[in-house]
């Protein structure tokens, strides 16, 4: 199937239908599993149905330019294959469907630099000293099982590998954003708008004699289910005239004064970070109900940081 640009022209067969939810700015698709070039792939416990959405974009009118890019995107539909299908009467002593499957859960972790009002991503990357860079940091669920996002840990660096130096410190011991609290900058985090969105502040700077005046930023993300409660591993502290929580939940913000913040010494080593690419990688119980959690590492950048001219 395709969208096209130029007539919102959608390709598609005699069973294939779309709608557009203008409010929501969303076009909506509907086709049946084996139709539109699909492909089934069986797992121990899912069939899973993959189809490849094409935008491919045309000119508008008469003009002879395009000002979007050509994207693929993967769209997968998995399906339990275990049901029971017993015409006995049930005895619903299993864990809830909701409990169970979010184990198995497919999600990602992104970050995206936003503009001033966090209504939409930033078109440029190109920031200046003193500007301030707002960054979102989100897990983008399935199968609706509610979760929140925390941003444990993350570092500045000139090139892509985070355990590269020069690297600082900035968010670390988990959830402490320490910057304004190491260099009296405005940084911190915003207070929260939903739970599987977390957005924070961070002052643009460069690194002392680094020529590049280019950034990365990457964040050690994790998520967990909205049951674990907000505390001392699970928490978003701003340094503003002492340590305050993204939600409210201040008391969760103590242990954030003690420690060493910023420059890793020695190597750069950072400790307890795994690459999961925005994947699950972990689930623990907590008391006598499963609290899942997922964690992993997300890089943004290059983000240029110039100086502004002064005439």
């Amino acid at each position: 199937m395709a969208n096209r640009t130029g007539g919102n022209v959608v390709e598609a067969n005699m069973t294939t239908y779309y709608k557009k939810d203008n409010a929501a700015q969303v076009l909506i698709f509907e086709t049946e599993l084996q139709n539109c070039l699909s492909t089934l792939t069986v797992t121990e416990d899912y069939l899973v149905y993959s189809f490849t959405l094409n935008y491919d974009p045309t000119p508008l009118a008469d003009a002879l330019v395009v000002r979007t890019s050509r994207a693929a995107v993967i769209v997968e539909c998995h399906y339990p294959r275990k049901h029971n299908v017993s015409s006995l009467p049930l005895d619903p002593l299993w864990i809830p469907f909701s409990a169970v499957k979010v184990s198995e859960e497919f999600l990602y972790f992104t970050l995206r630099l936003m503009t001033d009002g966090w209504q939409n991503e930033r078109p440029s990357f190109q920031y200046f000293l003193g500007d301030i860079i707002n960054i979102e940091a989100v897990v983008k669920q399935f199968f609706h099982v509610p979760l929140r996002v925390y941003v444990e840990r993350c570092v500045a660096t000139i090139s892509p590998d985070m355990n590269s130096l020069p690297c600082y410190v900035f968010i670390e011991n988990n959830g402490c954003l320490v910057d304004a609290r190491i260099t009296g900058s405005s940084s911190k985090f915003m207070a929260r708008t939903a739970e599987n969105k977390l957005r924070f502040q961070l002052e643009a700077f460069r690194f002392q004699n680094a020529e590049s005046g280019l950034l990365y930023i990457t964040c050690h993300l994790k998520a967990t289910s909205t049951l674990c409660p907000i505390d001392a591993e699970h928490r978003a502290c701003s340094y503003i005239n002492g340590w305050k929580e993204a939600s409210g939940q201040d008391a969760a913000c103590a242990s954030c004064a003690t420690g060493e913040f910023g420059v890793i010494p020695g190597t750069g080593t950072l400790a307890n970070t795994v690459k999961t690419h925005g994947r699950k990688i972990r689930d623990v119980s907590q008391s006598e109900s499963n609290v899942f959690e997922w964690e992993g590492d997300v890089t943004l950048g290059p983000i240029p940081i110039g100086e502004r001219v002064i005439a």
